[in-house]
């Protein structure tokens, strides 16, 4: 089935406490059969303990929260995306779609049958006090996370604003587990900011990707593309949890012309997918760098592997995440839901990232600022995120505002520069790229 940029058969929703950075797929075609006989024989002994159960357990039980619980259970020995979702965290998944949720804004999964954070959100109470992708998350207020099942972690996380969870964190290179006390506050999940670095090298950052990131991309785009001529663009995925399926397809289309950006196959045959570039009316040919690491997950994945695997871009970096599965949302009738693993996404030239995550052309591990950069980083981005200003309508504050938001962005920039290595050694990259491309080979004898 090939799929266009205006265009869908499938209708996708996003999880959005940022649990696992997956692609969730809304809705399920067809069925896959299994032995009746041996269903119902199993069956029967689950009828049979929760029978003995409520009959001779010492105290009496709630029959849901009995049936809930297996079948919780039953969910979580699949993998460590799926889950069985209670009727208040659906709809919680549901107002999530919208934009933006109450937390400490990070993306958590479970490796190796341990709470790990797969990245922080740009901008978030966690991005600020410190956290990293790959933290191990060891205690909930001071409750242990072992077999703690995903969905009861971020529940036991999430919270109303301005209420503090305490989070006990085991991190690589530290002797001690560290310790996070975490003003939970509203997340808004603003997916797309661009500046330039150089007056003709752009600079384009998704943070996630949520139903209107292709949209507000193609409009970052043409605003920089507008009365200049672009010679060089770099794409962060950085730290990207992922999000739709549909719009990491979208955001690829914005830069391909042509070829296959991703497929997926599963047993259900509505499952199975192939999405294919169209021609642009308005072409891109300039030379793009994508920017990777350990927290580009899931649909930042697919982005950068499309690229690619396509020609299209030089991925620099370290090795991403490895989410290569796709997640089905299906709504269940008293209102519950299952997030169901249904198929693995596959590159263009055929690769399942699963573990294997993406490997840059080129790699480049990034260097920490030191001790002193480390705490003017810190206070850089707390003034940058520092949006309650917008909130005050009065006239005479508009203009300052404004201005203030280019100087942050100007800091931004400079910061980018001065202490990113892996976005300067992008820069010259792509400033020696006109100069490379010009040479030519010796003719043929």
């Amino acid at each position: 089935m090939s799929i266009t940029k205006k265009r869908f058969t499938l209708n996708i929703v996003l999880i959005s406490l940022f649990v696992g950075g997956a692609l969730f797929l809304s809705g399920s075609d067809g069925e896959v059969g299994a032995d009746t006989e041996d269903v119902y024989r199993n069956i029967e002994i689950f009828t049979e303990v929760l029978r003995q159960i409520e009959k001779s357990y010492v105290e009496p039980q709630d029959p849901q929260e009995l049936i809930y619980g297996a079948i919780k259970g039953m969910v979580h020995n699949l993998d460590p995306h799926s889950s069985f979702m209670t009727k208040e965290e659906y709809r919680e998944l549901m107002l999530e779609t919208k934009g933006s949720f109450t937390g400490i804004g990070v993306e958590i999964t479970v490796k190796d049958n341990v709470l790990t954070v797969v990245s922080p959100i740009e901008g978030t109470p966690a991005y600020k006090v410190g956290m990293k992708a790959g933290d191990k998350i060891i205690k909930i207020e001071n409750k242990r996370t072992k077999d703690m099942s995903l969905m009861e972690a971020v529940k036991k996380i999430r919270g109303p604003k301005g209420t503090k969870v305490n989070l006990t964190i085991m991190r690589e290179g530290e002797a001690k587990p560290l310790e996070f006390s975490i003003t939970r506050g509203v997340i808004p999940l603003i997916s797309v900011r661009q500046y330039f670095l150089t007056p003709e090298i752009g600079y384009v950052r998704i943070s996630n990707f949520q139903s209107k990131t292709a949209k507000d991309l193609s409009a970052a785009l043409e605003e920089m593309e507008k009365g200049r001529e672009i010679k060089g663009l770099i794409l962060d995925l950085r730290n990207n949890p992922g999000g739709l399926l549909s719009q990491a397809i979208e955001v690829s289309d914005l830069f391909l012309n042509s070829g296959l950006i991703v497929s997926t196959k599963g047993r259900i045959s509505s499952q199975n997918i192939t999405a294919t570039a169209h021609t642009d009316k308005k072409p891109r040919t300039y030379p793009i760098i994508v920017l990777v690491n350990s927290g580009s997950a899931s649909a930042a994945e697919i982005v950068a592997g499309a690229l690619q695997d396509n020609k299209r871009a030089i991925v620099l970096g370290t090795r991403t995440f490895g989410k290569g599965s796709v997640q089905t949302i299906l709504p269940l009738s008293d209102g519950s839901g299952l997030r169901l693993t249904t198929a693995r996404y596959y590159t263009p030239s055929g690769k399942s990232i699963q573990l294997s995550g993406i490997v840059p052309d080129i790699e480049l591990d990034f260097t920490p600022p030191n001790e002193q950069e480390k705490k003017d980083v810190g206070k850089f981005v707390r003034e940058e995120d520092l949006e309650g200003h917008m909130a005050n309508e009065k006239v005479e504050d508009i203009a300052p505002v404004e201005k203030n938001n280019e100087m942050e962005k100007d800091r931004r920039v400079k910061m980018l520069l001065e202490r990113d290595n892996q976005v300067r050694h992008a820069v010259e990259l792509l400033k020696t790229w006109a100069i490379f491309s010009q040479i030519k080979t010796a003719p043929g004898k």
